[in-house]
């Protein structure tokens, strides 16, 4: 059975983090955002192939997965000629599919049992299933509503102050059958949401919903890269190393450098090599990637830095994300904001000649 990750898309609404990594790659913890999917995928069991549609920066992909230790699943990258669309990469694909596919949107993370999924899909004798996620604030999202049965009955835009019973949303996550994928032009830009579902309902498929109340987040902006992190810390979204530890944990690896007298706030995540120098404090929900450098009597909180960052002594950090290789000076205060790789954050207390 063959898997599909669309993974193709530019990630804009995640720039900076984005402008030099795609968007599958970049780290939530210390590890990529697509192997927590492949970790789901790879618990089906009988999922033996998962196919990477890639189009923005294809090989920062490929030598990243190629250097990881075996992943349990035969890894096939697809690069479209330009980008497809949704729909357009999956048919961009068709050739590779020879029997029900699972297919994932690239910026979903989610706890979800594909199993029964599969199951649902086999039973109801359908076409295409699509997974469905209930969501308290239903006016800002396009809706999926669907029958008493199951069977989806339309998509609807954002709908505002309209009034409407339904509040489930496209999860991102679909079972399909090859047999009607042809229905997608080849080699032809195509949207799986606006054009190839709709066409489903309107010409009576067999598509059905299965509606998932499981844990569920869209990574694609910086809101949203924040609070998974958040999720992962206070166990929302269960996965390691905070699953198998207590509320509040502290996750330092043993390379990391604490120097006395430093204050660490739980829960919070130090990667490999990170230095954090006498009299800094490190609040609860940071996360220090490898090899960050934090100066004398630094605050960080609440903030994601990616590997190589360099915090000045004194300097103030709070809901910041900083990529790779940044460099906050002495006495600088960030906040609320996100910023991108190599950025420089003067010292303010020093003005230019």
């Amino acid at each position: 059975m063959k898997a599909i990750l669309l993974a193709g898309g530019k990630g804009t609404r995640l720039r900076p983090l984005t402008s030099n990594m795609p968007k599958p790659i970049v780290p939530i913890l210390n590890r990529p955002f697509l192997l927590y999917q492949l970790d789901l995928l790879r618990r089906v069991g009988s999922v033996d192939e998962v196919i990477l549609s890639l189009n923005y920066q294809p090989d920062r992909i490929e030598e990243l997965i190629g250097s990881l230790p075996d992943l349990g699943l035969k890894i096939r990258y697809l690069v479209e000629p330009q980008p497809m669309g949704t729909a357009g990469a999956i048919r961009f694909a068709l050739d590779f599919l020879d029997d029900t596919a699972i297919i994932f949107n690239g910026d979903v993370l989610a706890e979800l049992d594909l199993k029964a999924v599969l199951q649902f899909h086999r039973t109801r004798g359908a076409n295409a299933t699509i997974v469905l996620k209930p969501v308290e604030n239903p006016s800002a999202y396009g809706l999926v509503e669907v029958d008493q049965d199951g069977n989806v009955k339309r998509f609807i835009e954002k709908p505002g102050n309209q009034k409407l019973d339904c509040n489930t949303i496209n999860a991102g996550v679909y079972v399909i059958e090859p047999s009607i994928l042809h229905r997608i032009p080849k080699d032809t830009p195509w949207s799986i949401e606006r054009s190839f579902f709709p066409a489903l309902v309107d010409d009576g498929e067999r598509f059905v919903a299965y509606v998932s109340t499981g844990y569920w987040i869209d990574i694609g902006t910086p809101r949203s890269y924040r609070q998974v992190h958040r999720d992962i810390m206070d166990g929302r979204f269960p996965t390691e190393p905070f699953r198998s530890r207590p509320k509040g944990a502290l996750v330092v690896a043993a390379s990391a450098k604490i120097e006395d007298g430093v204050t660490l706030e739980g829960p919070c995540f130090i990667d490999e090599e990170v230095v954090v120098k006498t009299g800094a404090r490190i609040g609860a929900y940071t996360v220090l990637g490898r090899k960050c450098e934090v100066g004398n009597n630094a605050n960080i909180e609440t903030s994601i830095l990616w590997p190589s960052c360099a915090i000045g002594e004194q300097a103030s950090l709070s809901d910041v994300v900083l990529g790779q290789g940044c460099y906050i000076a002495p006495n600088a205060v960030v906040s609320e904001v996100t910023l991108g790789d190599k950025t420089v954050v003067p010292d303010p207390s020093k003005t230019a000649d």
